[in-house]
């Protein structure tokens, strides 16, 4: 145990400070201040001195420097039982410190804040994180304090120990002083990186807030933990047992799908990461009907994502096959009425969530690859049409729709659309060849077409067979990646069979 005679606080966040400070007068322990803190110690009437009369230097350079100087470094970091310490404290008239209390400036809600360059600089805090590291450091004699919300554990603390701490507790305290400080270095060192343009720096520092444990991972000897750059993931989850590792995948799966569809329409069934039915309709109720019809089978036990509220219409449909999850731009009072009396069913609002510039990471051993997300919008711009035979506006607007989806479909990747609906979806094979005769035979076995078939590849066609088992299906046109040593063979054989070929001029695999 370390008996506590002497407090150091110095917060940004002064919320909760009036609890805290009973027990620290209560148990006599002296109480040191600076700046903004010190005047709300005064106002909430507890005896306080401040730094600049503790240390004998005066607050320089707007307030820049106010807690750097030796007496109040020398007090946090000095081992209590070591003599030559104890001989430098009593040379200089310095004291031990035992109990810091800091939080930093609010870096983060300031970029949230402003683009203001140099008022985002001006809330880098130096003191702050030094005090913390210092006492972290310290741990063995000295107790680190980083967050309100840690107020009532030191509150119970002190009171259970009668003014003292455990080697314990200030163990567990410098472990998430640690965390505190690397934190709010990493995302001062992201923004650096970002107003540079530096995507991919000598050092890449990765940061999250937990936002849950999870019962385990893909498997349950696997344990996992869902984390967030913010302090929530922007979506909602309103009912239902608790999300699962593999829930949370699907989800965001099916949400990046979603936000990628004309604003407020459109319906993603997503199956172990991949779609297995999409739909942008302009009927809700319809839109899901076709992403549904695509593959009824593997529908059941997935998730789906509708880029529109709920009613109660929808919901009804919705409640005919068993889901894991429904997601929605949120759901009406009736519809949400009616899908809650499945207990167990998750139903989340993704009004919020929104897709951003953002980086994918996929790690193995110790080394993880890092990527820009593919989500920029299409347009016309982004394709050439390269066969004779020319589409129509909404034979182009098919297209470009399943060409949209199949960049979220596992590559090898094929996607059959009729009216803007998927029909058939083949995925994850090693040959393009076999995704081609999946995706053909999914619409053969679920689908009775009367309207025109297109079909999107997510990489060029290397040899003639895939383009040709698509047509033999009854695909009039296909839209694929250009940048085969093949490609005039493959325009040749649109022509030949009055197809419509476009070329993408990029190509879209996703592993």
């Amino acid at each position: 145990m370390n008996k506590i005679k002497k407090a150091l606080i110095s917060v940004s966040d002064k919320k909760n400070l009036k609890d805290l400070l009973k027990i620290l007068t209560k148990h006599k322990i002296e109480i040191i201040s600076s700046g903004g803190t010190y005047k709300e110690i005064q106002k909430l009437k507890f005896k306080c001195l401040e730094v600049s009369e503790y240390t004998g230097s005066p607050e320089i350079l707007d307030g820049r420097v106010k807690t750097l100087h030796p007496k109040i470094h020398a007090g946090i970091l000095s081992k209590r039982r070591n003599k030559f310490h104890s001989k430098d404290l009593k040379d200089n008239n310095f004291e031990e410190i035992d109990l810091v209390i800091v939080n930093f400036y609010p870096f983060e809600k300031t970029l949230e804040q402003t683009n203001n360059h140099l008022k985002i600089i001006e809330n880098i805090d130096v003191g702050g994180p030094t005090m913390v590291r210092a006492a972290a450091k310290n741990y063995n004699d000295v107790t680190v304090i980083t967050s309100s919300d840690q107020y009532s554990e030191l509150i119970n603390e002190i009171e259970k120990n009668k003014g003292s701490t455990s080697i314990e507790f200030r163990e567990k305290m410098s472990l998430e002083a640690f965390s505190e400080t690397a934190y709010y270095d990493a995302v001062i060192s992201n923004y650096f990186n970002k107003i540079r343009n530096n995507d991919f720096p000598k050092k890449k520092i990765i940061y999250g807030n937990l936002i849950e444990e999870l019962r385990y991972g893909e498997n349950p000897h696997q344990q996992a933990a869902v984390y967030s750059k913010n302090q929530n993931l922007n979506i909602k989850q309103i009912h239902g047992k608790q999300l699962s590792y593999n829930n949370y995948n699907d989800i965001f799966s099916a949400l990046t799908i979603s936000k990628s569809l004309p604003k407020n329409s459109g319906t993603v069934i997503v199956k172990h990461a991949n779609p297995c039915g999409v739909s942008i309709n302009k009927d809700n109720l319809k839109s899901y009907k076709l992403a549904l019809a695509c593959d009824p089978v593997s529908a059941f036990g997935g998730i789906v994502s509708c880029n529109y509220k709920v009613n109660k219409t929808v919901a009804i449909e919705l409640n005919n096959i068993f889901l894991e999850v429904i997601i929605a731009n949120g759901f009406d009072l009736e519809a949400l009425k009616f899908l809650k009396k499945k207990k167990n069913l998750r139903l989340i609002d993704a009004t919020s969530f929104t897709m951003k510039n953002l980086v994918r990471f996929n790690s193995a051993n110790e080394s993880f690859l890092t990527q820009s997300e593919d989500i920029e919008k299409f347009n016309n711009k982004n394709f050439k049409i390269v066969s004779k035979k020319k589409p129509s506006k909404s034979q182009l607007k098919n297209l470009i729709f399943a060409f949209n989806v199949c960049r979220y479909v596992k590559s090898n990747a094929i996607v059959l659309a009729s009216q803007e609906a998927t029909v058939g979806i083949g995925s994850g094979q090693p040959s393009r060849l076999d995704s081609c005769q999946i995706a053909i035979d999914k619409m053969n076995k679920f689908q009775k077409l009367s309207e025109e078939v297109v079909a999107a590849s997510d990489a060029f066609f290397p040899f003639v067979d895939g383009i040709e088992k698509l047509v033999q299906s009854g695909v009039t046109a296909v839209i694929q990646p250009s940048g085969s040593i093949r490609d005039k063979e493959i325009i040749k054989f649109a022509n030949q069979t009055n197809t419509i070929l476009v070329f993408s001029k990029t190509r879209h695999f996703r592993h």
